[in-house]
């Protein structure tokens, strides 16, 4: 085969492969706007259909075996009810460009717009008994901008949506919206950021809402609004044993690389791994250089199997003054350290690195992902600490 046949092979090949992923997008953003516009109808029958009195509660029930009886598929209770609770989450899709797209070819996008001026119907329900204030655990989102709404619509699928659904706040379910677009992620890497509490451990140190706003307005984050604690790395597959040594962790990220980034948060970009540095002939070894693109500085990892001590800060402290003395560039801020450790003692942490030159922070990993209340009490814990 000459190379001019195998140019054109190769063009086809990513022609089609692009186009699939396309027609998948499509697919996607039409089950997507389906299964809202289902949630809609249930909703609407729920507030003004002639019969709701009788039925009450059992309408899905009743809806269901009638969708059935007509060999319809996928309109389960469990389903319907999803439907409706993902309409009663994002009512403002209605607004989005993509849905005003889709009118011209279903006429019943009109009788929507048209019906929903009239009724206002999430008010109404609550207002009227229909759904019970109590029982609206999903609330509306905050108003976003159709450009916000569309961008959901057209690169989440409607399996990422059934996983946000899950966060019990607005600005929990707004924080797993805005990274999965700006990472994304796969429903896999969405289901372990929720269950790993990525919303809790983003930002301790700061109000989540104004590090939303920071990441919205493209004002000037600090380190701390970025760094997480503590640092789940469970996916690396390692046990909590002292049979590995310090090199086998590292292998085990730059194996995991991309997860390790994920976790790591927005804008890290990997550089080296066991960079090596040279005074007077003996060498020292950092294990981890990254730069982030946000913070604008090199972000040094030094990785420690045991407990923090106080030599670790020191040696971290040689390291970023080397890097602010030959690595910086034009433009650069003062790089920082991360000393990622099995354990740490908080007194010993402060005294260890109060006062120098360089930002070094001593965040704690896990190897294995502990359940949900012990989480959120090592968060509570956490943050209990920056209240003092």
């Amino acid at each position: 085969m000459t190379a001019d046949l195998q140019e054109l092979v190769s063009l086809i090949g990513e022609t089609q492969q692009y186009f699939k992923l396309q027609a998948s997008k499509q697919v996607d953003t039409a089950l997507t706007l389906r299964n809202w516009l289902i949630g809609y109808y249930i909703a609407e029958y729920e507030l003004n259909g002639a019969d709701r009195a009788e039925y009450g509660a059992k309408l899905i029930d009743r809806l269901s075996k009638q969708l059935s009886a007509k060999q319809l598929r996928g309109f389960s209770p469990i389903s319907l009810r999803l439907y409706r609770s993902f309409y009663l989450a994002y009512p403002q899709i209605q607004q989005s460009l993509t849905v005003k797209s889709y009118m011209t070819d279903f006429q019943h996008f009109g009788i929507l717009a048209r019906s929903s001026e009239e009724s206002g119907s999430l008010k109404k329900m609550v207002e009227r008994g229909v759904i019970s204030s109590e029982n609206l655990t999903l609330q509306p989102i905050q108003e976003k901008s159709q450009i916000d709404i569309d961008k959901l619509i057209n690169h989440l699928s409607f399996t990422h949506f059934i996983e946000l659904l899950k966060a019990d706040t607005t600005l929990k379910r707004s924080f797993y919206e805005m990274e999965s677009i700006r990472n994304n992620w796969s429903v896999r890497e969405l289901q372990r950021a929720m269950n790993s509490m990525l919303f809790e451990r983003t930002g301790l140190s700061s109000n989540k809402q104004a590090v939303l706003e920071k990441y919205g307005t493209q004002e000037k984050l600090l380190p701390e609004d970025l760094f997480r604690n503590p640092y789940m790395l469970e996916f690396l597959g390692l046990k909590e044993e002292s049979e590995y040594s310090e090199s086998d962790l590292e292998q085990a990220i730059i194996n995991h690389l991309q997860t390790f980034l994920l976790e790591l948060g927005k804008g890290f970009c990997f550089e080296a791994r066991q960079k090596r540095l040279t005074f007077d002939n003996k060498h020292y070894r950092i294990d981890l250089v990254f730069y982030h693109r946000v913070l604008r500085c090199n972000v040094l990892i030094d990785l420690k199997l045991g407990e923090f001590t106080h030599a670790d800060a020191g040696q971290m402290n040689v390291y970023l003054n080397y890097y602010k003395t030959n690595e910086t560039n034009e433009g650069d801020n003062p790089p920082v350290g991360i000393i990622l450790c099995a354990s740490k003692n908080e007194n010993l942490v402060k005294y260890a690195t109060t006062g120098l030159p360089q930002q070094v922070f001593v965040n704690k990993y896990m190897l294995n992902l502990p359940n949900e209340e012990e989480l959120r009490s090592i968060i509570e814990q956490e943050q209990e600490k920056i209240v003092k």
